[in-house]
């Protein structure tokens, strides 16, 4: 009797994993890759991919979640892996729903989520930047008394440096 390959989802909002795609082709899996319209014209390597779909915006993960769910009642899927750090929400909470191995919505808030980020580190010792959660007035004032500026703020969930601003006065 045939195993069936193994059926690796690959989510992305950019064109990138293209080495990702040909080695799980080149390990044997069956790839079906999920991006955006407006990628359909990328530089994919289609010999590695079996199936394509494209979907306006992956961002809006119930939207994600309803479309690969549809998919699913005719594949069966064994991994999600997000290529971008963008995807990486819609991967987990895609998991969550078809109760699939790997990190769901909590586990990848600690690679998202810059607070959560911290926290995690600082409760395991971890030296981190003195930090403060940018929400209880109270708090705030007691740090920007005791650190000096300028104090650099960061958004919690953007990706690298979108976002970040400079504050020199309080």
């Amino acid at each position: 009797m045939d195993v069936p390959p193994k059926t690796v989802l690959c989510i992305t909002s950019y064109e990138k994993g293209q080495e990702f795609i040909s080695e799980c082709k080149r390990q044997g899996y069956y790839v079906i890759l999920l991006s955006e319209t407006a990628l359909e014209h990328a530089n994919w390597p289609r010999e590695s991919i079996d199936e394509v779909f494209y979907m306006p915006d992956l961002s809006k993960v119930d939207d994600v979640i309803r479309g690969v769910s549809f998919l699913a009642r005719t594949r069966f899927i064994d991994l999600i892996v997000a290529l971008d750090d963008y995807d990486v929400l819609a991967a987990a909470a895609l998991r969550e729903h078809l109760r699939l191995p790997g990190m769901g919505d909590t586990t990848v808030q600690y690679f998202r989520d810059k607070l959560a980020m911290r926290l995690k580190a600082q409760e395991h010792g971890i030296p981190v930047p003195d930090f403060i959660h940018v929400l209880n007035y109270d708090k705030i004032h007691e740090y920007m008394a005791r650190i000096p500026p300028p104090w650099m703020y960061k958004p919690r969930s953007e990706a690298s440096t979108i976002g970040i601003a400079k504050i020199n006065t309080p």
